[in-house]
């Protein structure tokens, strides 16, 4: 066989680009034209062209070589044959591809209506790719829209029970006024005492929905220095000790004395007195609330307030710290409250300060009754000094 000289060589190469350039061409302005066609349609325009300028290529040289009829003949048929049989696998594979980007299409659509999807294997890498993206999403979306709709009931039963706590002390001190106002009342003087503790209990509340808001938008800036929690328990107890005394509750503290932990005096009070708001509530009249203290390891200090109270269901026992959440009846009010504002605010505030200071606050029923346990950091870095 005759070895190609370069000059041969050279107008092989030229002839194919040549070729391949024109259907080339005609492809990308056929492209261009059917460019808003469907892409089984693009697909196939593509394929056409990548078989086109092969045999056209094929058919150029074959003519420069001078072959004979009947070979040109042959050929042009070989040619044709593959052309069509090339067209064909081409548009099988674009009506696969197509029936796959239909499901995956109306997989998406079912995600829009807010439907949960799994993967669907279609043989495609990058659409099962984009399937299982797909699926993960959809969960997302779904796990998203629970959540939103709780914190939308949550959001309705607040502002309900926050109405229905303001209405209360309106409803007393428009009853006042009005009883003052018709001349029912001997001596009005002696109604001032009952007007202002209903301000006093609509101020607490108000003071209150202030803290939950600055804690909702992490608003609250805390002060820590080096404090003793004897001297804050002690402020803490002088600020309920009327309304423990009301019910005949005696608060006796536990391993309290020597405490000494980084944290806002102010703020640390603040958990303390609501807790033990709580606990006065809910205890029996003439028991017992322990305040306790203890380290359970180096870093930490618990805190703990029990009270011989009934306590709350298990299921309750993290719930009961959602904003506006009520006790059921077992830990139902039976007194006015006169260190909170009783609007189911209390234990959230409590939890959401312990929380800046990088602890908690949870709950528990023991063999001795029902107790909270503040957990607190000795410092912000978790290292006691």
């Amino acid at each position: 066989m005759m070895a190609l000289a370069p000059a041969d060589i050279g107008l092989i190469v030229l002839t194919c680009i040549g070729c391949s350039a024109a259907v080339a061409a005609l492809a990308v302005v056929v492209l261009r034209i059917v460019r808003r066609r469907t892409m089984s349609t693009q697909l196939l325009i593509v394929a056409c062209a990548g078989t086109a300028a092969m045999a056209a290529s094929v058919l150029a040289i074959s003519m420069e070589m001078y072959i004979s009829d009947h070979d040109l003949t042959v050929l042009v048929v070989v040619i044709a044959v593959s052309l069509v049989l090339a067209l064909m696998v081409a548009w099988i594979v674009a009506r696969t591809a197509r029936a796959s980007f239909d499901r995956f299409s109306a997989t998406l659509e079912r995600v829009g209506g807010g439907a949960v999807v799994d993967a669907e294997p279609s043989g495609w890498g990058e659409i099962d790719e984009l399937s299982a993206q797909l699926a993960a999403v959809s969960q997302k979306v779904e796990a998203a829209r629970a959540e939103l709709e709780q914190l939308d009931s949550a959001r309705r039963r607040f502002f309900a029970w926050i109405s229905h706590d303001l209405r209360t002390p309106l409803t007393a001190v428009r009853a006042l006024a009005e009883t003052i106002e018709e001349g029912a009342a001997d001596a009005p003087e002696r109604f001032a005492s009952e007007v202002r503790a209903q301000v006093e209990t609509m101020s607490r509340m108000v003071d209150d929905l202030f803290e939950l808001s600055k804690l909702t938008s992490g608003a609250v800036q805390l002060r820590t220095e080096q404090i003793g929690l004897r001297d804050v328990v002690s402020d803490a107890v002088a600020d309920v000790r009327l309304a423990a005394d009301g019910r005949g509750l005696r608060i006796v503290e536990r391993g309290v004395d020597g405490q000494v932990l980084w944290a806002d005096p102010h703020q640390l009070g603040r958990i303390i007195v609501n807790l033990l708001a709580n606990a006065i509530r809910h205890a029996p009249p003439g028991s017992d609330i322990v305040i306790s203290a203890t380290e359970p390891d180096r870093g930490r200090l618990v805190l703990g307030i029990l009270d011989q109270g009934a306590g709350v269901a298990v299921e309750d026992l993290d719930r009961m710290f959602d904003v506006g959440w009520r006790a059921d009846p077992a830990r139902a009010s039976s007194t006015d409250d006169l260190v909170s504002s009783g609007a189911g605010l209390g234990l959230s505030i409590a939890r959401g300060l312990a929380r800046a200071h990088g602890g908690d606050v949870v709950a528990e029923v023991t063999g001795q009754g029902f107790q909270m346990k503040v957990l607190l950091p000795y410092r912000a870095d978790g290292e006691r000094d």
